[in-house]
């Protein structure tokens, strides 16, 4: 089983409308969308939720009313401003609180409790080019590494329930917690970035970052006449790296064009140039 991820040290580059369109090539795999923070593979591939499941990401507090006399202790304590006094009752923000429980530590009466937030919730789905695994992170929720793992867990087991060859991963940007959980233990990392100061120096992060799992990593410029000077410097860096860059693909209204009409470049228009970049970089990632 091979476990391909697509990721970017920053957002916008065009890595989610690239990974639709190797997901529109690629044969025998499972999708999985691990940007669970916002996810949005299926912009392009359209799932069919089968199942849903709660994902308890983590603790909040909360107060009894009934038992809560109001003492300001915790109010006091809290160090990241969840807990106050609203129309003569103690309330805790559920959005500012980051479950630490030392308000539940320190109640006198104990009228706070530890809750599991239930609002996040990860998919079991069907696309018109194969399963999907994907998840969306409550609003406010951390733990989004461990949710990135849940899904992946569960994509390598239906994978070879299914008996399917390739998991094929959408990552979330950056360097994170939920990139980190989605580079391990994965076989190939294509790092898409674009020709800015800031796509630059992200890759670099990025590139160090995957330099500590000991990947086989490509790169893919996106967009890269929009400055050619920093297209070379990026050239140059991988080079320093000994990173093969698999294709400088140019500025192209059809990824936009192609997600509007929901559908991947190379449904949107199969005998284009971008397409024949795109699949041609599939084969070579599909070699490594």
């Amino acid at each position: 089983m091979n476990q391909i991820t697509i990721v970017s040290g920053k957002g916008g580059t065009g890595k989610t409308s690239i990974t639709s369109a190797f997901a529109s090539i690629a044969k025998n795999k499972i999708l999985v969308d691990c940007d669970v923070d916002a996810a949005d593979l299926f912009l392009t591939t359209q799932p069919t939720i089968l199942n849903s499941h709660a994902y308890e990401g983590g603790k909040i507090a909360v107060i009894d009313p009934e038992v809560c006399t109001n003492c300001g202790i915790c109010e006091d304590l809290c160090r990241f401003d969840a807990i106050h006094l609203v129309d003569g009752q103690t309330t805790i923000s559920e959005f500012s609180c980051d479950g630490c429980r030392l308000c539940e530590i320190a109640c006198p009466v104990d009228a706070i409790k530890m809750q599991e937030n239930r609002e996040s919730r990860w998919f079991e789905s069907d696309t018109r080019f194969g399963p999907m695994v994907h998840a969306k992170l409550g609003i406010g929720e951390d733990n989004s590494g461990k949710l990135v793992t849940k899904i992946r867990d569960f994509a390598t087991q239906k994978a070879k329930e299914l008996k399917l060859e390739t998991i094929l991963i959408d990552g979330p940007p950056g360097i994170g917690c939920p990139v980190i959980s989605t580079l391990t233990g994965v076989d190939v990392a294509v790092m898409v970035t674009e020709p800015t100061l800031s796509g630059m120096h992200d890759l670099h992060r990025l590139i160090e970052l995957a330099k500590g799992f000991k990947l086989k990593s490509f790169v893919l410029i996106n967009k890269f006449d929009l400055n050619t000077d920093i297209s070379k410097e990026i050239e140059d860096l991988c080079q320093t790296e000994n990173i093969e860059v698999l294709a400088k693909i140019p500025f192209n209204r059809d990824f936009v064009d192609a997600m509007v009409n929901q559908q991947t470049v190379i449904e949107y228009k199969p005998n284009s140039d971008l397409s024949k970049i795109l699949e041609n970089v599939w084969l070579r990632i599909e070699s490594a």
